[in-house]
Parts: structure tokens; C-alpha cells; sequence
């Protein structure tokens, strides 16, 4: 009898251990905004496998990522905001060196990985520098160059160039890759990052593309289209696998829409796009969804930002932050169990030497300048120091001293990336553009 009693305890014991850390994927779009995802409210593009992930579980309707790709992978790897890692752009690891440097910070899978957790990622990773290895990424499946990231077969996998056929679909590869590394590492907690290159440009055919598809709108649905599809097969391999009660599915974009492609939401254009400091530029989808802890349905209007699924990820996993270094996420796994937690009242965001630091109502950037964000992200509409009122007043002074505190004038640089006042480079604040990988 008592032989049985502990069996049980132990059982028990282990069953709750195995809720308590579980699976974690994060699939990051590329340059996919709020208007090319059907629960977003967008006109034109239908996201039939992303509704599906959302209705199953929670979406955000405030989060923030940076209006370029590489700040926003490095914020996301280190939880930390640019000016404290020096990802202030793209290709800062590059731009008189180091931008954020792995052996500097903790990276969310060198943390997962200490806790116990298999970690693997797939897709795009260049902007933010080193390798995934230096990250903490046990296996990794990427492009060494920025060009023909759809059809090329040339791959690196886990430090080694792989030559496919001639014609590879580069996206079927990534996919394969994280299917593999799932089936494999089923029986053991993981983190898997999907970092997906669609909807990116350029804007190809894809493998599903009719004959004689024409025109960049027309491959531009493709491609949403595609990347649809490869988040729906990938939460069904969890089904097949039995791990979706047991793995928490992020998926979010990594900036705004870019270029050309801005469609409208509910019949209105959001304000900006990709590169810019405007709402379009970093305004981002983001679901979560894990079924049996996160009821399904939900929206939750909380702000998000990208350093906040560094802490909630090593909050799920049992992992550990470091002393004396600091992070600047937010956990949101208390709302994810239904939990009030504690939302943020602010968020941060910068790209190059420009920042702004927005709450619930109002927007303060780096020149002083207030906005009214009642209407966003559809308008920002400037509000002048004479036309305070007592909401704005007290905005504008609330917003001044969290600027003040934060002092990104005074963080890293691309000037070397040290600390300290520093010339960033001409090119900290450009718009991107397919040329140099945005």
C-alpha cells in the first residue's frame, strides 16, 4: 500500500513537472503586419490556419516589436532594449562592430537550455549576428547569405554548408528542419525558433503558386498565403505527436508590413509601415496559444513588448535570470493562465537614434513631441504643449520621466558599441530595403 502511494506521488509529481515546463515554440513572420492577418481585421488576405491558432488560444491586440528586423531579433534573443545591447538597426553587429554580442548577454535559449531544454531554431537569423550556436541554439538550420533566401540551395546547418537540388524551395527546408527537430526531441521539454523568411522580400512565386501567377500583389497573397499554410502543418505535427497540450505556440511578426504591400483593416489604412516610428512600423500580431492552460478565444489588451517573451519563456521553463544584469521584459505568463498579472504602462521602442516611449493614450519620442494614440494605430495625432490638457499634461510629464530614467542617448552605439554618448552611423535611422536585408 504504501509502495503504491508513492508510486502515485511520484507520478503525479512528474506529471506536474512536465505541465509546468512546457514545449515552447515561437514562429516569427517576417516583415507581417497587423493588416495581412484575418483575426487582425484585414481586408484583403486570409489567414484561415493563424485565425484557427488564435481562436484556440490568446491574441494581443497592442504589441510592439522595432520597425526593422534586426533590433527586433536581438530585443527578442536578449530581452534587453537596444541601446543596452547596441542592436540598434540592422547589420549593427557589423556597423563598426559588435552591436549585441552573445558572450554579453543571456540569451532566452542559453537560459532554456541551462533549464533543461533542447533548443533548435530554423529560418532566418543573419542581423543578429555570430551564429545560433553562440546563442545557445544546439541546432540550427539558416541562410548564409542574404540573397535567394526562397529558391536557392545553398543552406548551413549547424555550422556546415548543405547543397540541396538545384530549385529548393528554402522555406520547405526550414520547415522540414523544425518538423525533425520536434519528432525528435518529443519525449524532452524544447524551444524551437521558427524564424520564418515569408513574407519578406523579394516577393516570388511559392511551390503552390499557379502557372502564369503574375504581378507582385498576386505573389504577395501567395506568399501569405504559403506562410498560412506552413503554421497550420506545423501545429498539426503537434496533434499527430500528442505534444499540443503540452507546448505553448507563439506566433508575432517582426516588424510592420513593408514596401508596397499596406492593405487595410476594417476599411482603414494603419498609420505607416515598416522602418517607420509610426504605428505600421512596429504595431506587430501576437498569439499565443496552448491548449488545456490558455482558455481559447481570448484578446487581451495588454501591451506587449518583444522583450517580454524572453521573461515569460524563462519564467514557463523554470529557468533563472542572472544577477546584476538588466532585463527589461515583462512576463505575460499570468495573463496566459487567465491571471491578471502585471500589465505594463509603458513600452519602449528605438531604431537608430530615434524613440519613443508610448502608454495606453499618448506617445512621447525622442524630440519631445507628444501624440495622441485614441485612434490608433490608425492616427497619431500630435498634440502641441499649449493644447494640454489635463490628460495630456499629465501624459507628457509621466512619459518625460520614464524617457528619462531609460537615457537611451547614453546606452550603446554603433560606434563600437560601447557605453557612452556615441556618432551613430549616417545610415542608424534608414528605411530598409531588399537590398540590405530588412
Amino acid at each position: 500500500m504504501i509502495r503504491h502511494i508513492l508510486a502515485l506521488t511520484l507520478a503525479l509529481a512528474g506529471s506536474a513537472l512536465a505541465v509546468s515546463k512546457p514545449n515552447i515554440i515561437f514562429v516569427l513572420a517576417d516583415d507581417l503586419g497587423l493588416d495581412g492577418v484575418g483575426c487582425y481585421g484585414s481586408d484583403k488576405h486570409k489567414t484561415p490556419q493563424i485565425d484557427k491558432l488564435a481562436a484556440s488560444g490568446m491574441r494581443f491586440e497592442t504589441c510592439y516589436a522595432a520597425p526593422l528586423c534586426g533590433p527586433s531579433r536581438c530585443l527578442l534573443q536578449s530581452g534587453r532594449y537596444a541601446f543596452r545591447t547596441g542592436g540598434i538597426t540592422n547589420q549593427s553587429w557589423r556597423a563598426g562592430g559588435p552591436g549585441a554580442r552573445s558572450a554579453d548577454e543571456n540569451g532566452v535559449a542559453k537560459l532554456l537550455k541551462q533549464a533543461g531544454y533542447a533548443t533548435g531554431m530554423a529560418g532566418k537569423w543573419r542581423q543578429v549576428g555570430e551564429t545560433p550556436n553562440d546563442w545557445g541554439y544546439d541546432e540550427y538550420l539558416t541562410d548564409p547569405t542574404a540573397g535567394g533566401w526562397y529558391w536557392q540551395n545553398k543552406l548551413s546547418k549547424n555550422g556546415k554548408e548543405i547543397t540541396t537540388p538545384p530549385g529548393t524551395y528554402a522555406p520547405d527546408k526550414v520547415h522540414e528542419f523544425a518538423i525533425d527537430f520536434l519528432r525528435r526531441h518529443k519525449d524532452q521539454p524544447f524551444f524551437f525558433y521558427y524564424s520564418m523568411h515569408h513574407v519578406h522580400g523579394p516577393i516570388l512565386r511559392t511551390v503552390d503558386s499557379a502557372a502564369g501567377t503574375k504581378g507582385q500583389d498576386a505573389l504577395y497573397d501567395d506568399n501569405i498565403a504559403y506562410m498560412d499554410k506552413q503554421v497550420g502543418a506545423l501545429v498539426a505535427e503537434l496533434e499527430t505527436l500528442g505534444l499540443r497540450e503540452k507546448t505553448l505556440v507563439v506566433f508575432s511578426g517582426d516588424n510592420g508590413t513593408a514596401l508596397t504591400f499596406p492593405s487595410t483593416i476594417r476599411g482603414r489604412m494603419i498609420n505607416g509601415k515598416k522602418a517607420s516610428m509610426l504605428e505600421g512600423g512596429s504595431r506587430v500580431p501576437f498569439i499565443a496559444s496552448w491548449p488545456g492552460t490558455v482558455a481559447a478565444g481570448k484578446v487581451c489588451k495588454d501591451m506587449v513588448s518583444f522583450a517580454d517573451p524572453h521573461a515569460t519563456f524563462v519564467e514557463l521553463a523554470g529557468a533563472k535570470l542572472p544577477d546584476g544584469m538588466k532585463f527589461d521584459g515583462r512576463s505575460f505568463a499570468p495573463q496566459l493562465r487567465g491571471q491578471p498579472g502585471e500589465p505594463r504602462e509603458w513600452i519602449f521602442v528605438q531604431l537608430g537614434k530615434k524613440w519613443y516611449v508610448r502608454n495606453a493614450g499618448f506617445k512621447l519620442n525622442e524630440a519631445g513631441e507628444l501624440f495622441d494614440m485614441s485612434d490608433a494605430p490608425f492616427v497619431e495625432k500630435p498634440v502641441a504643449t499649449a493644447d494640454d490638457n489635463a490628460a495630456s499634461k499629465a501624459a507628457r510629464e509621466h512619459l518625460t520621466k520614464v524617457l528619462a530614467e531609460l537615457n537611451p542617448a547614453a546606452g550603446k552605439s554603433d560606434a563600437g558599441g560601447a557605453s557612452g554618448p556615441r556618432k551613430a552611423k549616417k545610415n542608424a535611422g534608414r528605411k530598409a530595403s531588399p537590398a540590405n536585408g530588412g
